[in-house]
């Protein structure tokens, strides 16, 4: 056995930019050949990038994924890796892994197993009604069958490229004594793994390009899966991660590893801000016996002279709070990728003072200070189309900009916290009064003809939902006008508990291009505001100010101050809702089932109350729709969402409930007037 540099490389690829993945993946092969490494795995479908959605069928996107494989060639001398890419065979199109060498396409691994689970499936009902459940496996309509086909276990093919006929499908590659064979991400995930078999067939080397989307916590069942990969299959494993946003919605981690033998040898740094992350190792490669599987002869590599040190996690996955260290992390990194790659100039945030704008500016600010630690401003200013800056306080304060809008019932505690915390972040902070606009749209009712039946004069008795609505709409030309001069991004700032129950105004509070925050509740983003306070992320440890926020009970603030208004009054407990929420979406329980559930979760809420809680969340639920179809792109974090157009799709128009929610009634009394309340 000799010693060998291997390697698997995360890249941050953009979909469809063919340009910037061709010099990417050029710049890390060079690297690659400069540190002397033999075997390098890099993602699934680098060279497209992952997120090209219905763009796949293109043929253009076709011929250009060749066109740039045919240019990286060139750079492949003195090491062999893996290159993903659409790869179009026998008229299907497939996920391919090309395996290049010395300046040559050797074949091509094609996907036998596609994802089908997360954002990858369209939930679809069985016909076991009774039970209220999804189907697993063949139950679920496979995402990414709609541009690609599956390859079929054990067959291969032929395809013509440069005038030479080179084997495609299942393949194990030989390099001299060293054999290579490749599962393709989901495929590390079924029962039915290619690992299990390349293990039967002497296979030393495994690569795994992946394109798996970050959500909190994954990270741990992966480890636990490439360890187990590399001592089960007696093979070192190689795993490489796409990084980064590379389309809008989901992000990235960046997860590369080396294993062997059940142990981890090398991990790069997640959720980093540079294009590349490498996890290094050299390795003694164990040399295949004669009866070992070769189906594609491959030139053999002299051992490596210089051995490579070995990549490390980065200091803040093994230490603290790991679920909110990743979302501090994973937020950054998505809001960083999305503004640079929509090329624009920073962040407009609207910041009531409450908990939801609050966490958006607090994770924007992050961006920029992340972004400058791992890159430093020059590095930085090269990445971004943002103006320069010399320091990282003018950094944040030219790319956040907070803006505090009051009408007549907003607070002085609101301005004050808001304020508070744009200086303590170093943004740039305006404070507009808005109620004379506001009082100059009631005063248009007044002018309208007095026979078309609109009131001249509002009540809050009678009118109470357009006099909030109009206050929080007036906001929201003024943002859009900011972030217009500045080329800055606007960021919505709705949650995911809100958007269940429609409690936010459409054009108001949901102006944006984009909404980061929309895929965590709001029990979640409380808690993880007073991490932040308190302990925050390593390296830049308590943010202090947030508890100028953290102290407020959260309120809308647009009915009169006698009125006491907040979102659990409007609502119910943030608690209660976010259980029915999942209750409903993800154990499929019925109103009338999770009605009787919840006191066994909630004994301080008396059943009715629980019960009158049930039924207004499917009525609201089934009757705002329209504004989930509607939401500004929104980050996928969780492994559920409410997201119609990657995860969760619910009619527009509906029967709202009804008939469930008396069949709820019949079981379980209403509450008593005045009585249950919390």
């Amino acid at each position: 056995m000799t010693t060998y540099n291997v390697a698997a490389c995360a890249l941050n690829q953009t979909a469809l930019d063919w340009d910037k993945n061709f010099e990417n993946l050029k710049l890390a092969l060079e690297e690659a050949r400069a540190a002397e490494l033999r075997f390098v795995c890099f993602p699934e479908l680098c060279i497209s990038g992952y997120g090209c959605e219905d763009a796949f069928w293109s043929p253009d996107v076709q011929r250009l994924s060749l066109q740039v494989l045919t240019e990286l060639l060139p750079h492949t001398i003195g090491l062999a890796c893996s290159i993903g890419l659409p790869l179009l065979v026998d008229g299907a199109l497939y996920s391919a892994a090309a395996v290049c060498a010395n300046g040559r396409l050797y074949g091509c691994s094609l996907k036998r197993y596609l994802a089908g689970d997360d954002v990858y499936f369209e939930p679809r009902w069985t016909g076991r009604a009774d039970q209220g459940e999804l189907a697993l496996g063949d139950g679920r309509v496979n995402y990414e069958r709609r541009w690609f086909r599956p390859w079929a276990a054990g067959t291969r093919s032929i395809i013509e490229y440069q005038g030479q006929k080179v084997p495609v499908g299942d393949l194990v590659y030989s390099f001299g004594g060293i054999t290579l064979g490749l599962e393709i991400c989901e495929e590390a995930w079924v029962t039915d793994r290619p690992a299990k078999r390349l293990s039967t067939e002497g296979v030393g080397i495994i690569f795994n390009p992946s394109a798996s989307h970050f959500t909190l916590g994954k990270v741990q069942r992966r480890r636990e899966m490439i360890s187990a990969a590399s001592r089960d299959f007696n093979a070192v494993y190689l795993y490489a991660n796409l990084l980064g946003n590379d389309s809008g919605r989901l992000i990235f981690d960046g997860h590369a590893e080396v294993a062997e033998n059940g142990i981890s040898k090398s991990c790069a740094p997640r959720l980093s801000f540079r294009e590349r992350s490498w996890a290094l190792a050299a390795l003694e490669l164990p040399t295949a016996k004669e009866s070992a599987r070769r189906d594609v002869e491959c030139p053999s590599f002299e051992p490596s002279r210089t051995i490579v040190a070995v990549s490390r996690s980065a200091a803040w996955e093994t230490k603290g709070e790991l679920r909110y260290e990743e979302l501090c992390h994973a937020e950054a990194l998505g809001l960083f990728d999305y503004m640079r790659k929509s090329r624009s100039n920073g962040f407009v945030v609207s910041l009531s003072g409450g908990a939801d704008s609050a966490t958006v500016s607090y994770l924007s600010a992050l961006a920029f200070r992340f972004a400058e630690a791992e890159l430093g401003l020059d590095g930085l200013a090269v990445r971004t189309s943002a103006p320069v800056a010399n320091s990282l306080d003018e950094l944040v304060r030219s790319n956040l900009t907070c803006v505090y809008q009051a009408t007549e019932n907003s607070s002085e505690t609101t301005k004050v916290a808001a304020e508070t915390l744009a200086s303590a972040l170093g943004a740039t902070f305006l404070a507009f009064d808005v109620d004379p606009i506001v009082k100059q749209y009631l005063g248009l009712l007044a002018s309208a003809p007095t026979n078309v039946g609109l009131p001249s004069h509002l009540t809050w008795s009678e009118h109470d939902v357009p006099l909030q609505n109009i206050q929080t709409r007036v906001r929201g030309p003024s943002v859009w006008m900011i972030a217009n001069i500045r080329n800055a991004l606007l960021l919505a700032t709705s949650n995911r508990s809100e958007a269940a129950v429609g409690y936010a105004t459409m054009d108001g509070d949901t102006c944006g291009g984009l909404s980061p925050i929309a895929g965590l509740d709001k029990v979640f983003i409380r808690k993880f505001l007073r991490w932040a306070e308190t302990t925050g992320p390593l390296g830049f440890g308590p943010f202090g100010p947030l508890r100028a926020v953290n102290v407020l009970e959260p309120t809308a603030e647009l009915r009169p101050p006698s009125a006491q208004q907040t979102d659990e009054g409007d609502l119910m407990p943030y608690d209660v809702l976010d259980a029915i929420e999942r209750a409903f979406l993800v154990r499929r329980m019925s109103p009338a089932q999770i009605a009787e559930e919840l006191p066994r979760t909630f004994p301080g809420h008396s059943s009715p109350q629980l019960t009158d809680w049930v039924e207004r969340f499917f009525t609201l639920w089934s009757r705002n729709q329209w504004k989930r179809e509607r939401y500004a792109p929104a980050f996928h974090l969780d492994e559920e969402s409410l997201d119609p157009k990657s995860w969760l799709r619910f009619p527009i128009l509906s029967g709202g409930f009804r008939r469930e929610l008396r069949e709820m009634r019949a079981r379980i009394p209403k509450s008593p007037p005045g009585g249950g309340q919390r």
